[in-house]
């Protein structure tokens, strides 16, 4: 310790060095700062290495340190138990995504030549300390995403005195998002002559934006979106002439906009979810720079401004849900770059001009909900990129244009609620990645084109209210992803219900009501598990209901109507009156009982047999009961003695075998039923992203499951390694998404019956050498017999149950749907997302879904470089999102979400099932 002493005192740099290590001592991980060390000091003449040459640490030409970077390194400690006082020349600290806990010290303030703090991305907690107000070099400020609470105290920033020399005088750029500070923002913030970036969004700010902002006169950047500020947009804001974005979405800001706006560039606007009324700004978009437009969901009246029309930069529009009025051919223009606009639920009149044909990049066009007149012009099905068409709820007229074929990217078509008249074309059937098309409520006619057979992606299809004719396709039944509904409703279709429904084994929402179909109910309907809602009423049908449990659970007056029908369903006539033919068949039908009968009672002979058999060899020995053990593989064409003996081997009696003991149970019913679900579906079900099992074994009171060995284990424990998570590289983490997610849809609906396994979460998921995903454990799984009772026994993992389970039993897919949600997002984030989940909505934009990736992701790994990589990771979010839908019926099945992988992240597997 003496030469220690001696040496600190010879050696520049070395108080910093000593400060450093006994700041990484703190920490809980100190892998990534193997740099970090100072070399045993056994003489006054040994050299000591200086921290400049240490990882993250940069100094100035005499050896002292000036920076301290050390971004996304997983570090976990307090900065408490770094000494801020030993770096006097520290102009640059970096200590952001990271897992950095406590409070920000008040000692932080002696670094008074800092220019660059940040700790965002951390887990800081506490009040901002008085202490910040000392750095009055500091040039940007970032502490975003933490667990800060309090207020910004306004002696943070400088008063209003020509000579302030404290408070954050030099400050240019403040990021302080997504933490839970609250209270005013402080008018002292005016005083920050050379800020030009302020980011106080996703907090709970409250009251008026200060008037003071108006002197700030090199920003050009203002984010205070999603607080719960109140009060009109100050005046004064239009002094700020360098200002290009401002955005105030989801406040509580009233009043009117000031017209002093008209007076600046602005290029980003966004006023969207607020309670501002008036007249939108005339001179918005002056000078031609308004790129982003958003001012949705106020009360804002009067035409769309005169200078939008002239608007050439303009990229997105947001003005739904307002009461805009006017001549929408007349206030708007040419928009070359224009990708995403918005205008429903206005009072916006006049016609479609041709001229939105010219709009090659609009991926959107939404003008539901106003009234609109005129005829759909055939120019908007050119445009190349078009995903969204939503003219509903207007008073167009005429036929659907036969260009309608061209949208090849068509996503969604929403013309319902119109007066359209002529048939539906045929070219829709070139609307490959149609998802949703909805035509009701208008005066269609003729028969629905066979070619909709083609639309292979539709999820709901709505044609109901209409004056379509004649028999439903049989090209219905090639709409296998058809999910959320297929109403044909209210029509004149006539003839049979075609036998090819039956193959909608995704269907939740059926409606056929009110139309003129004639002929018996297909019993291929009943095998539609999932199907949730059925109305048939007010045809012609005749004859009995199909004996199926899903025909009982739905009330009469979906079969209402219909006077030939019979059936069990209280309230309906009984199928006693039976015809000659039918009398014949039922005869049939009595001798087939007989010979069942007979069989089924030799087979209740041989089993009385086998019993007695079986208490007999129950007082064998225990060298007996081995043999037995062996026996049981046999079974499964292996060896018995060879795999037994085999197993105890290398397993150390057993020891990493998979055991249900039975006594450990509550009940012996329950490990029986466990074991019997778990061999028998593993037994049936093989893919290659499912465990393979060989077999099993009863010694004594405990059963024994033989899997293949699956190398580096559960899912769960590989993420909750450090050193595991980053082998995981974010590509590896899309293919077991995907994997898990060829597994369950090939288990509901590859298998018959279905397959729920019910159990879905990372423990239950084992990662193979290649660190591919392999579903296990299937002692929860249920087999979904359309005429079998549900289980009301709750099975599954708190955390990935989904939330209808609180209040009903009934177990469906969904259910599995939904744990692959809160998988999917443990992937993304390396933990379970525990309240995420409940800020993850299916309706969040784009931007809003990018923004979210970017909070989500382990910060253990980097963040993703490719454009592609990126896509896919924003998919996988998506896709989770849609998944936790607290409505299961809104969940998309695994069928769908199985091929939307294949479609956005490619096929790194055969689709031949490994045997």
């Amino acid at each position: 310790m003496l030469l220690f002493s001696e040496a600190v005192a010879y050696h520049p740099g070395q108080t910093e060095a000593e400060a450093l290590i006994i700041w990484k001592q703190s920490f809980q991980n100190q892998s990534a700062f193997t740099s970090w060390v100072l070399p045993q000091i056994k003489s006054y003449s040994s050299s000591i290495r200086s921290p400049c040459r240490w990882q993250g640490i940069a100094c100035d030409n005499h050896g002292r340190v000036t920076n301290i970077t050390l971004p996304q390194l997983e570090l976990q400690g307090t900065l408490d138990a770094l000494d801020f006082s030993s770096f006097p020349h520290l102009s640059y600290l970096d200590l952001s995504q990271n897992r950095t806990s406590g409070i920000i010290p008040s000692t932080i303030g002696m670094i008074s030549k800092l220019k660059y703090l940040d700790l965002s991305t951390n887990m800081l907690n506490g009040t901002l300390p008085l202490s910040l107000a000392n750095l009055t070099l500091v040039e940007q400020l970032c502490l975003s995403r933490n667990k800060l609470t309090g207020r910004i105290d306004p002696s943070l920033f400088p008063s209003a005195t020509k000579h302030a020399n404290s408070g954050l005088i030099s400050i240019e750029v403040i990021i302080i998002e997504r933490t839970f500070l609250d209270g005013p923002i402080t008018s002292t913030i005016g005083n920050c002559k050379n800020l030009s970036f302020i980011a106080l969004d996703n907090n709970r700010f409250s009251g008026p934006i200060p008037e003071s902002v108006g002197n700030l006169s090199e920003l050009n950047s203002i984010l205070l979106y999603q607080n719960y500020l109140t009060g009109p947009i100050p005046t004064s804001v239009g002094r700020l002439s360098k200002l290009t974005d401002l955005r105030l979405f989801d406040n509580q800001l009233s009043g009117h906009v000031p017209q002093e706006i008209r007076n600046l560039s602005i290029t980003n606007l966004q006023l969207s979810r607020n309670s501002f009324t008036g007249l939108l700004p005339p001179q918005l978009c002056k000078g031609g720079n308004l790129v982003y437009f958003s001012a949705s969901s106020n009360n804002f009246a009067g035409p769309i401004p005169v200078s939008l029309k002239n608007c050439p930069k303009l990229n997105r529009v947001y003005l739904k849900n307002n009461q805009l009025t006017g001549d929408l051919d007349q206030a708007l223009g040419e928009y070359p770059s224009l990708v995403y606009i918005d205008l429903s639920f206005n009072r916006l009149g006049g016609e479609l001009s041709p001229e939105w044909g010219k709009s090659e990049n609009l991926t959107a066009l939404l003008i539901a909900g106003n009234s609109i007149s005129g005829k759909i012009p055939k120019e908007i099905f050119s445009l190349p990129n078009l995903q969204k068409l939503d003219l509903s709820s207007n008073r167009l007229h005429g036929n659907i244009p036969p260009e309608i074929g061209q949208s090849s990217k068509l996503f969604q078509l929403s013309f319902q609620n119109n007066m359209l008249s002529g048939r539906v074309p045929v070219q829709v059937g070139g609307l490959h990645e149609l998802n949703q098309m909805d035509l009701s409520n208008n005066s269609l006619t003729g028969q629905i084109p066979s070619e909709i057979g083609s639309c292979s992606n539709l999820m709901s299809l709505n044609l109901s209210n209409n004056h379509l004719n004649g028999p439903i396709p049989d090209e219905i039944g090639q709409l296998t992803q058809l999910q959320i509904l297929l109403d044909l409703s209210y029509n004149f279709l006539t003839a049979d219900m075609p036998l090819n429904l039956g193959k909608l084994q995704c269907l939740e929402t059926l409606n056929l009501s009110h139309n003129h179909l004639t002929g018996i109910i297909p019993t291929s309907i009943a095998t539609i598990a999932s199907l949730v809602r059925l109305d048939i009423s007010y045809n012609e049908l005749e004859g009995p209901l199909p004996d199926s449990n899903i025909f009982s659970s739905f009330p009469l007056r979906s079969f209402s109507g219909n006077k030939d029908l019979c059936g069990k369903i209280r309230g309906m006539k009984p199928c006693n009156d039976m015809s000659p033919t039918r009398k014949q068949q039922s005869h049939v039908i009595r001798l087939a009982v007989v010979a069942f009968a007979s069989v089924l009672s030799f087979l209740l002979v041989a089993c009385s047999i086998l019993f007695c058999r079986k208490r007999r060899l129950a007082k064998c020995k225990q060298q007996d009961m081995s043999q037995k053990c062996k026996d049981v593989f046999t079974v499964l064409n292996f060896d018995g003695n060879l795999v037994y003996n085999d197993i105890v081997e290398a397993t150390e009696d057993f020891n990493t075998v998979k055991k249900l003991n039975a006594s450990t149970l509550e009940k012996a019913a329950v490990a029986a039923r466990s074991f019997v679900n778990e061999v028998t579906a593993l037994i049936e079900i093989r893919h290659r992203n499912i465990v393979r099992f060989y077999g099993f074994c009863l010694h004594e009171s405990i059963i024994f499951l033989v899997y293949k060995f699956i190398e580096r284990g559960s899912l769960a424990d590989v993420l909750g390694s450090v050193d595991g998570a980053k082998e995981l590289d974010w590509d590896k983490r899309v293919r077991i998404i995907k994997g898990v997610a060829d597994a369950l849809a090939y288990m509901h609906h590859g298998c018959t019956p279905p397959v729920v396994h019910r159990d879905i979460s990372s423990k239950n998921i084992l990662l193979c050498s290649e660190l591919k995903a392999h579903v296990s454990d299937f002692g929860t799984a249920k087999f979904l017999n359309p005429d079998s009772s549900n289980w009301t026994t709750l099975a599954g993992t708190y955390g990935y149950l989904a939330p209808e389970l609180a209040f009903t039993m009934v177990v469906t897919e969904k259910c599995d749907v939904y744990s692959f949600g809160v998988l999917a997002l443990e992937i993304l984030m390396g933990a379970h997302p525990q309240d995420q989940i409940l800020s993850l909505s299916a309706s969040m934009s784009d931007d809003q879904l990018k923004i979210k990736s970017k909070d989500v992701l382990d910060r253990r790994l980097a963040y993703p470089t490719g454009q592609e990589l990126i896509q896919q990771l924003e998919f996988v979010l998506q896709i989770a999102t849609l998944c936790l839908n607290i409505n299961p019926q809104s969940r998309p099945t695994m069928n769908y979400i199985s091929q939307m992988f294949e479609t956005r992240c490619g096929n790194d597997n055969p689709k031949a099932i490994d045997l």
